[in-house]
């Protein structure tokens, strides 16, 4: 027990039995310092401040850094809600050097207080451009002993400019690779279809990720706009089934007319989280409608009886690719009638002589593709009818065709269950859940987990790839469990239920143990022991789906963030530099890696909910929160009224984050950090919406 011990403070108390040699703040420390000749270290913060934990677990518990610092420095810990007076002069500092505050507060002064270094939260060991303990330590130990009129000239001019000087915070680690990758991006957009590139062009939803954050971060209003051109040209397209919904496979020509015909199951997940960010980002309806769409057809065709969702569905019917979707004016004709048909051929573009060109004849065969060249609302006005009239005409004629086709000789559909797909759709309905709100999309994330978790795992916990009629085999690979991780965080943030927490948790520490590169970093796509090949391959680029790597880096950003455990952050770095010559010879190639880049550069977002999770207000809090693009954030619930939630074994820091005056509260940590806490959803949104120099 250190001199803490002796204090009343809950957050002084909690910091009693580190390794550390704490000082209250008081004479006798600044008399050691003076006698000792030291600087201060010290640190700010309060009893249910997250990253004060994180700090606390990684370096004060530490008997390596504990060390250094008991060597380099006299060390003082202030509770800031007992003194806020201190707090406030130095977090003037911290904001003065740094650009922003927060919790953990940390100063290095002089013995006679006056500062010359500030932080908020400190890594044990440098990453994402952050200087870690172990780095820092030593470095001032150096120059307290080498430099010290430099020292004291800097503290005294930190002093005598307290309210004129400012500083930037330090770069981050790989920031200069997202403007590179967007000059990519935006050199190879086309400008009047969408997409990227010419014929054939792929959906490639994680480039549309890449720009809705790109957007955020800089403001840039070309990213948005590509990302949306993009998503309005798809669903207008032949690549979108107008009549049955869903994503057709890939386009065959620039203006994304004729499809190939297949439907895979990770094209619908992907595009469906595609859509909902967008719709988050702007607003517009017609994304989230898109979403809705999608996985009515998933939940439709694509859903097995016991609640794993199947591959794809064949491009081919009769022997024929494309027939099952194709139509003529005539067929049309003879469902609706001739005045509906002639409204839903005018509108879908239906041409007498076709716009279907048969690949093998090279002709022209009079079948079509039904598509929009342009939006319902410019549509209405040019046949001057009420949008909301167009919509309804139409959608009981889509309906009337759709009744039709289903007597049509159906295309091939790929029954067996891939563990990798399932858990990009998991992530997908629970996505769209939680922000459409609609608890029917949760539900069927819940049932495919439970399916996965309860058809396809080993005794011994780890996961196998594919699933069909009653039988799982085939050892699991990289894919299957990052993505499979993915989708149980999405719903874990969507339910809050605490075994899904766990369950992440466990996978993710058995891809670690039998994928990791221990000697050169990141992860290689089948497991230690599995069948030796010429070479056992470590894959990075994003190509139709994301890779693995891609994925497990942002699934280790967020579980380290959810749970304080800064190991998983220290891993998620290293698999970033061990790709970090390849993506800086080509950025646009991998856009899901850079948007695990993008959030471990920050600004990041940590935020509890403390109070009964049904309760009005809760759920008030959460729709709020669920609603705008806050992409590099992570939500935990804590229950109200209990001492010992279930959480708190896994978010330790969450045990005394309780509501106030009995109502639903939120704890925001912002860049490493914690506010304030509040029960006012719109406070909450202004911190999430907040931007770090």
């Amino acid at each position: 027990m250190n001199r803490l011990a002796d204090e009343k403070s809950p957050y002084l108390l909690q910091h009693a039995e580190n390794p550390v040699d704490w000082f209250p703040w008081g004479e006798e420390a600044f008399e050691r310092a003076r006698g000792e000749d030291k600087p201060v270290f010290l640190s700010i913060g309060y009893a249910t401040c997250h990253w004060c934990h994180v700090m606390e677990r990684e370096s004060f518990e530490d008997p390596h850094v504990a060390e250094l610092m008991n060597e380099a420095f006299v060390n003082v810990k202030v509770d800031r809600e007992e003194r806020p007076d201190i707090d406030g002069v130095y977090m003037t500092v911290c904001q003065m050097l740094t650009g922003s505050g927060g919790w953990p507060l940390t100063i290095i002064m002089t013995p006679d207080k006056k500062p010359f270094y500030a932080a908020t939260y400190i890594p044990r060991e440098t990453r994402f451009g952050r200087v870690g303990m172990m780095d820092l330590v030593p470095r001032i130990r150096q120059m307290w002993r080498d430099q010290r009129e430099e020292v004291a000239s800097t503290a005294d001019r930190i002093v005598g400019f307290l309210h004129d000087q400012a500083s930037h915070e330090s770069a981050m680690l790989s920031a200069e690779i997202l403007p590179a990758a967007y000059k990519e991006l935006a050199e190879q957009f086309d400008e009047h279809y969408g997409g990227f590139r010419g014929a054939p062009k792929f959906p490639t939803p994680h480039n549309l990720a890449f720009l809705l954050r790109y957007w955020r971060r800089y403001d840039e209003p070309h990213a948005l706009a590509m990302a949306e051109k993009t998503l309005q040209e798809m669903r207008r397209g032949g690549l979108y089934d107008h009549i049955g919904f869903g994503f057709h496979r890939y386009s065959t020509d620039e203006r994304w007319l004729v499809p190939h015909f297949e439907k895979m199951l990770y094209d619908q997940a992907l595009l469906t989280m595609a859509y909902v960010e967008a719709y988050q980002a702007t607003g517009r309806s017609e994304y989230a409608e898109t979403a809705r769409e999608v996985l009515g057809y998933v939940l439709r065709e694509m859903r097995s009886p016991e609640g794993g969702f199947h591959s794809a569905q064949d491009a081919d019917s009769e022997g024929v690719e494309g027939r099952f979707y194709l139509w003529t004016q005539e067929e049309i004709k003879k469902v609706l009638g001739e005045n509906e048909a002639d409204l839903f051929m005018t509108v879908y573009n239906i041409e007498r002589k076709g716009n279907f060109i048969e690949p093998m004849e090279g002709s022209r065969t009079g079948q079509n593709i039904p598509h929009l060249k342009e939006s319902l609302e410019r549509i209405a006005t040019g046949l001057r009818i009420p949008v909301d009239r167009l919509r309804q005409r139409l959608e009981e004629s889509r309906g009337r065709l759709f009744e039709a086709r289903r007597e049509r000789i159906q295309p091939g559909k790929d029954d067996k269950v891939l563990t990798d797909w399932n858990g990009l759709m998991i992530a997908a309905m629970a996505k769209a859940g939680r922000v459409l709100d609609e608890p029917a999309y949760v539900e069927a994330a819940r049932s495919g987990a439970e399916f996965v978790l309860g058809r396809m795992r080993q005794e011994d916990g780890r996961l196998l790839h594919r699933y069909r009629e009653g039988e799982a085999g085939i050892e699991g690979n990289l894919d299957d469990y990052a993505f499979l991780v993915w989708g149980l965080i999405e719903l874990y943030e969507a339910e809050f239920e605490v075994g899904l927490l766990r369950t992440a948790l466990a996978l993710n520490g058995l891809m670690l143990a039998d994928f990791w590169d221990e000697k050169e970093g990141g992860l290689f796509f089948a497991a230690e022991g599995a069948e030796s090949l010429l070479v056992r391959q470590k894959q990075v680029y994003d190509g139709a789906v994301p890779s693995g790597n891609s994925v497990a880096m942002l699934n280790l950003l967020r579980l380290g963030r959810i749970t304080a455990n800064s190991d998983f952050e220290v891993k998620a770095d290293r698999l970033a530099r061990a790709f970090g010559s390849d993506v800086e010879r080509l950025p646009a190639a991998y856009t899901q890696l850079l948007v695990a880049i993008d959030f471990g550069i920050g600004p990041t977002f940590e935020l509890t909910v403390a109070g009964k999770k049904e309760a009005e207000d809760t759920q008030r809090m959460l729709r709020t929160v669920h609603s705008k693009f806050v992409p590099n954030k992570v939500v935990i619930h804590r229950p109200a009224g209990e001492d010992e939630p279930e959480i708190a074994r896994f978010a330790e820091f969450v045990k005394n984050q309780t509501t106030l005056d009995d109502h639903a509260t939120a704890y925001v940590c912002v860049n490493y950090a914690c506010q304030e806490p509040t029960t006012d959803p719109e406070r909450v949104v202004e911190l999430l919406e907040s931007r770090s120099p």
